[in-house]
């Protein structure tokens, strides 16, 4: 995906927000994909060391129509910061790629960092863990998570480039 935005642009036009439609996120997340731009409409899980919604979200397509046209959307994974256990792997970021999702950022790890930082695919996570998660199929899906203290969402947008992550309510593509 071509950059058209530019995080430091769009933090200069909301610093003075007070709304809380603007939300810069912590530098505290790595870069793990083959794509350091992207941006797109957000899709939410809430889980802590199982997996099991992340995969089902990864293999839907992640395609949808907007206002702005066809886009792919940015799954933000509320993994409670868990440094314990990796809720992306090659095989779920593969598969994200495949179906059309623009990103995943997940407060929490991932493995298989050589196999993702192949993948057409932008990816931020706190850290790598090898150990991978155990499926209990829990977790919730589409509600409103808390990100390193910052809240999302679903249906803001996200955007992602070198200099970091904010998050708005209304895109201003």
């Amino acid at each position: 995906m071509q950059k058209v935005f530019s995080t430091c642009d769009l933090s200069d036009e909301h610093k003075n927000d007070s709304s809380g439609n603007f939300r810069v996120l912590p530098p505290v997340f790595r870069g793990f994909g083959g794509v350091s731009n992207f941006f797109g409409p957000v899709v939410t899980v809430k889980c802590f060391e199982d997996n099991s919604l992340v995969k089902a979200a990864v293999d839907t397509s992640g395609l949808v129509e907007t206002a702005h046209g066809l886009v792919g959307q940015i799954l933000v994974v509320d993994g409670g910061a868990s440094l314990r256990r990796a809720l992306l792997g090659g095989n779920l970021g593969a598969a994200a790629a495949r179906n059309g999702w623009s990103g995943v950022v997940i407060d929490g790890c991932v493995r298989d960092i050589v196999e993702l930082a192949d993948l057409a695919l932008g990816i931020r996570a706190l850290a790598a863990m090898p150990l991978p998660t155990e499926k209990r199929n829990q977790g919730q899906a589409g509600v409103v998570v808390q990100i390193q203290g910052v809240t999302i969402r679903p249906g803001d947008w996200l955007f992602a480039d070198e200099d970091g992550m904010v998050v708005t309510a209304n895109p201003p593509l």
